[in-house]
């Protein structure tokens, strides 16, 4: 097993070490979601922390790890004795992104349950997580089958699983961690309101401190064993102040002053539930463990309030997570109550909000921003006198929802009809490798006419693996929505194009609640560009989106031979992952020898290689030269004007868009 890189050597990034401090305190916190960009260490402090949990004390031989003082009593491996058990080091069990449902919650034998009526389950993630720390990197790229039974896992502190009538159950209560960077995408509000503390990191730009991360990290890689016997006396004093904080937390008083602050400061963040209260409570109570004290006070609800209500506030999905803490301050100080003073520096612990003193200070992980994107305003080539400043987006609007036709294979999402693991069950096929979804009913059928051959006698059923079938699902897929914007003259008034970035900043938004990936290709001038390269990360096409200036000429085949070419691209990358394109545009086409006609060839383009498409007509005025729809029938699509985008239009109730000359 490799040596793990020391907690306490660690550069910097206080508040990431302190809110993973926090839950090995007070695991009742909730876990910790830690955000920013690659490469700030947020995945070598997660797995530094394991190292300094206290050990576990376990029932010997249970693979589910009861408690020999409460064991629990439908644990597949019980009944249990209450009594002496045997201690082991405290596990941190990592959940890879593309893990299957079997590695997340166990295996059952259905095979064997069915022909013998034994109960033959191989323990998954979950069970070996229990009492420990369950971690997900990159948990925003997760699943989302594997995300629902996370959040179930999570609410009930016990794993479920079921198929066909066979059922077995198992406590799992893991301290939850994930780590994240929000350029790929965000998480469900669902998951997201399941972590406790939220910490944003980023690296510093300090040079002294640059310089000694990487001194730190050359010397771990050149011999970790002796860089870990370096640190190995601050580990010892961290682990130590862990139990001794766990030992205070039961002693620590949350007085009706402090609450009057959680409750009140929740309720000016207009936070949706309680659940924030009683994180906010939690996280105070152990941040005055941590300094060693048995009072809360009002420095320890202001820190727990910057770790744990970032991610829960009411915002758009677009706004970047965050404290006003002028508000915040303004809060605290008119809701003060007795007996919260302002923590003595030079008191036990200088106060509830530092992490460990040991090695070089640094700076604090929260409040660094990450950049939503690299660069800042995408500047199209072609830009001349013309050019007109970016203009805002009006208010977006629910959206009707538009989905590529026919049965797909892509990534699990809610836009497209697509073969899935998870959804209603349309048949059932022989099984190709581990039986995941039995179809019992096409089971017994296959296995019906050879009971007499195989000498069947009594009411059992004689099975056998040729018999399995697997049953085949349907639900939906995530697709790659790309939009491709006309920022020419024509589109230049700025009522008209604020109406335009609004209707596209919906679709966004019914990108993000949909799980798609996006791109973003504009076109103006005499040339086209790629704002956005395909991503999970719808926050960053909005912000390309803001930033979009118009004017110039409208090179409408340019920006349908761009969009062409990142289509072309991004099928070599995902295959399985199927194409809308969303045009916007008035249908104009100028600039260049017979624009019209260059359109529409590349138009055909799209049509001749079944693309799903969409064109959102932005012509308005009494007169109408109809372009717009001329163009979507040359793309094999269909047209939509802004009004009937709104999902509460007349106009219909579901529009699906029209693939050139492709099977549904």
């Amino acid at each position: 097993m490799s040596t793990p890189f020391p907690f306490t050597a660690v550069v910097g990034q206080d508040d990431l070490r302190l809110a993973l401090l926090l839950n090995a305190v007070s695991p009742a916190v909730g876990g910790v979601l830690v955000r920013g960009e690659k490469g700030t260490a947020k995945s070598t402090a997660v797995r530094a922390l394991s190292a300094l949990l206290p050990e576990v004390p376990v029932i010997a031989g249970c693979r589910f790890s009861c408690d020999p003082g409460t064991p629990d009593p439908a644990c597949p491996d019980g009944p249990h004795e209450t009594g002496a058990g045997t201690a082991r080091p405290a596990r941190m069990v990592e959940l890879p992104v593309g893990a299957s449902e079997d590695r997340l919650v166990g295996a059952l034998d259905i095979e064997r349950a069915l022909a013998e009526g034994v109960k033959a389950f191989e323990p998954g993630l979950l069970a070996d997580a229990h009492r420990g720390i369950l971690y997900v990197d990159e948990v925003n790229l997760l699943h989302d089958h594997l995300v629902d039974l996370l959040l179930d896992a999570a609410a009930m502190g016990a794993s479920y699983v079921e198929r066909e009538g066979v059922s077995v159950r198992h406590a799992a209560r893991f301290l939850l961690v994930g780590t994240m960077n929000p350029e790929e995408g965000e998480l469900r509000p669902q998951l997201l309101d399941r972590f406790g503390l939220t910490v944003e990191v980023a690296a510093s730009r300090e040079p002294d401190q640059r310089v000694e991360v990487v001194r730190r990290r050359l010397a771990y890689d050149d011999d970790p064993g002796g860089f870990a016997a370096r640190w190995a006396d601050e580990e010892a004093a961290v682990r130590a102040r862990i139990v001794a904080a766990r030992e205070l937390l039961p002693s620590v008083r949350l007085g009706d002053g402090a609450l009057r602050q959680i409750a009140a400061t929740c309720a000016a963040f207009e936070v949706d539930g309680m659940r924030a209260d009683i994180v906010m409570a939690r996280t105070a109570t152990a941040l005055a463990a941590w300094a060693g004290r048995t009072d809360v006070l009002a420095e320890d609800v202001r820190q727990a309030a910057l770790l744990a209500l970032p991610h829960r506030r009411r915002r758009n999905p677009f706004d970047a997570p965050g404290l006003d803490e002028d508000k915040l301050d303004q809060t605290l100080e008119e809701f003060s109550g007795e007996g919260d003073e302002d923590p003595d520096p030079d008191g036990p612990g200088g106060g509830g909000g530092q992490p460990p003193s040991e090695g070089p200070q640094g700076e604090g992980g929260s409040g660094a921003q990450p950049e939503a994107g690299e660069g800042g305003e995408p500047q199209p080539s072609g830009a001349g006198a013309g050019e007109r400043s970016a203009v805002r987006a009006a208010e977006p609007f629910r959206t009707k929802v538009l989905s590529v036709p026919g049965l797909g294979d892509g990534a699990a999402g809610r836009r497209s009809r697509a073969r899935t693991e998870h959804g209603r069950t349309t048949g059932a096929r022989r099984p190709r490798g581990t039986l995941t979804k039995l179809h019992l009913a096409a089971t017994v059928q296959a296995a019906a006419p050879h009971q007499r051959a195989r000498g069947r006698s009594g009411p059992g059923l004689v099975l056998r693996r040729d018999d399995l079938r697997q049953a085949t699902r349907e639900g939906r897929e995530g697709n790659l929505v790309l939009f491709v914007v006309d920022a020419s003259g024509s589109m230049a008034a700025r009522q008209r194009m604020s109406a335009v970035k609004g209707a596209v900043l919906s679709l966004l938004l019914d990108a993000y609640q949909r799980r798609d990936k996006v791109g973003l290709v504009t076109f103006r001038g005499s040339a086209a560009d790629v704002a956005l390269p395909p991503t999970s990360s719808v926050d960053a096409a909005a912000v390309r989106l803001e930033s979009l200036p118009t004017g110039g000429r409208t090179p409408l085949a340019a920006g349908l031979l761009k969009a062409h070419d990142v289509l072309r691209v991004e099928r070599l990358r995902d295959p399985a992952r199927r194409a809308l394109v969303v045009l916007v545009t008035d249908g104009r086409a100028t600039g260049g020898p017979e624009p019209v006609a260059l359109a529409g060839r590349a138009a055909r383009l799209f049509a001749a290689e079944g693309v799903a498409s969409v064109v959102v007509d932005c012509e308005s005025g009494p007169v109408r030269l109809g372009l717009a729809g001329q163009l979507a029938g040359e793309l094999g699509g269909t047209a939509v004007t802004l009004d009937e985008l709104r999902a509460d239009s007349i106009a219909g109730l579901v529009k699906d868009v029209q693939g050139s000359r492709r099977a549904a």
